[in-house]
């Protein structure tokens, strides 16, 4: 069934044109590069994978519950709407947040796909160029697989939200070779791994379970690729040219807190705009969420130079200030880890499976020979 039958409702363009500006850029030193940046392209070429083969979709999925969702997480819970709402309302609501989702997320990696390419063709260093080419990799098979669950395990589908389009089209408009990795690696792909971390280490569900397990360990490559690069060019920045970018990163910060809410999907049941947003702002669920999407970031920006006094200003009446000194080397750590154990617990499993029906089939020939 094609994608447009099953969006909510019509995407305003049915191919979204941002016009491009800035340098491509070739370089034609081919035998040196920083050790740690052709590392990580290294770990990149050992670490693909394909989709359609690594994730069981075999995995039935309850599409009117399929992140396991307790009501009190839901925004209408315990509002005046929440007693009107049947047993089937509650679980269209749940595929509705769930589509919302996953929607964003499809539509946030493929912008982070156009972005990696767009950092081969802008960065002027080749190991940078080398692991961008392995980054646009692994974007594909990303909105491949949010593709795949949406339409196979969902069958619906939300337009991109308009606030995310507006940052996806600031960071790709700027001419500026550095402002790809800043929107998207660190600000845009530091939003969905928080998302995707708090929907991982708490859904039951295995197959979205294993679909985000195996996006972090990607993006875990990613962000320390973005910190790499952009560490090393913002050291040789004017102070004005950092308060641009720390600029930058104040109002997309301040965007994704304040309007990536989901209003959309409670507008869909006939909620006002106005009522939906005053409801979503009074989820205890969205102000946990909402300093969970700065886990990732604020110690990023810190880390790769941008901590001026307006930008610390800002995270302070934000509420996620003392995040900067979080860890990132542990918070990536740990994603690769429970990839590497989902896969043992997988395939320990698969190979107790099969070796039972081996068993079975010896004992099934074993009892036919006695017959006999």
């Amino acid at each position: 069934m094609s994608t447009r039958e099953l969006y909510t409702r019509p995407p305003d363009e049915p191919v979204w044109q941002v016009p491009a500006t800035g340098a491509a850029r070739f370089g034609w030193e081919y035998d040196e590069g920083r050790e740690r940046l052709l590392a990580l392209y290294q770990k990149g070429k050992d670490k693909q994978w394909d989709g359609a083969k690594r994730i069981d979709w075999s995995l039935e999925v309850d599409p009117y519950d399929p992140l396991g969702t307790p009501d009190e997480v839901l925004t209408l819970y315990g509002t005046r709407h929440w007693a009107k709402l049947t047993e089937r309302d509650k679980g269209e609501l749940r595929r509705h947040y769930t589509a919302w989702n996953f929607s964003q997320f499809l539509h946030g990696e493929q912008g982070a796909m156009v972005c990696a390419a767009r950092i081969v063709e802008s960065v002027p260093d080749l190991d940078a160029k080398f692991y961008s080419a392995t980054q646009a990799m692994d974007e594909a098979r990303h909105a491949e697989v949010f593709g795949r669950f949406l339409h196979e395990k969902l069958g619906l589908l939300y337009p991109v939200n308009d606030h995310l389009k507006g940052l996806l089209g600031e960071t790709l408009r700027d001419s500026r070779w550095d402002m790809p990795y800043l929107g998207m690696q660190v600000l845009i792909e530091g939003l969905a791994l928080a998302a995707f971390g708090m929907i991982r280490d708490t859904t039951p569900e295995p197959l979205p379970k294993q679909v985000l397990t195996y996006v972090m360990q990607d993006e875990a490559r990613h962000v320390a690729f973005g910190r790499l690069a952009l560490r090393d060019y913002y050291r040789q920045l004017t102070d004005a040219e950092l308060r641009e970018r720390e600029e930058f990163v104040i109002e997309g910060c301040r965007l994704m807190r304040d309007r990536l809410r989901g209003v959309e999907v409670l507008e869909d049941f006939g909620i006002g705009r106005k009522e939906a947003a005053e409801l979503t702002e009074r989820s205890d669920f969205l102000r946990l969420f909402r300093r969970l999407l700065f886990s990732r970031i604020v110690p990023c920006v810190k880390d790769i130079g941008l901590w001026g006094p307006r930008l610390r200003k800002a995270y302070l009446d934000m509420g996620v200030f003392e995040l900067g000194d979080s860890s990132l080397d542990v918070l990536m750590s740990r994603d690769e880890e429970i990839a590497e154990e989902l896969d043992r617990e997988r395939f320990a499993a698969e190979e107790r499976d099969r070796a039972a029906e081996v068993a079975e089939t010896i004992a099934e020939g074993a009892a036919a020979e006695d017959t006999a």
